[in-house]
């Protein structure tokens, strides 16, 4: 399993554009080799907001599929030359392989 993820600081009261954003209709939804997409928010900090997404992939050969598909690049391209939101104060991607995973022994249905 390969998982990407992508933490994105922003300005207090500004998580939920980012929520609406990545929870909208995306054509990664309909990649091959796609888990799941999560997207999650951190408020703790009093300064700031963390919206984190987490895309998991069943391989780094999926992801890399993605990355190199024709609409991956479009979608760049069309966003290319647009300044950043205001609100946005940093962005981190990482990419991890996954090692092992470990599940529930009990069942939780």
């Amino acid at each position: 399993m390969f998982i990407q993820t992508r933490v994105m600081v922003v300005e207090k009261g500004h998580s939920h554009k980012l929520v609406e954003r990545f929870s909208a209709p995306s054509p990664v939804e309909e990649m091959p080799g796609l888990i799941d997409f999560s997207v999650m928010v951190n408020k703790k900090s009093k300064e700031h907001e963390e919206v984190m997404v987490l895309i998991r992939w069943e391989s780094e050969e999926a992801w890399k599929n993605w990355e190199k598909s024709d609409v991956h690049i479009k979608g760049h391209r069309e966003k290319r030359g647009q300044e950043k939101p205001e609100y946005l104060i940093n962005t981190t991607v990482n990419m991890y392989e996954v090692q092992k995973v470990k599940t529930a022994r009990v069942s939780n249905a």
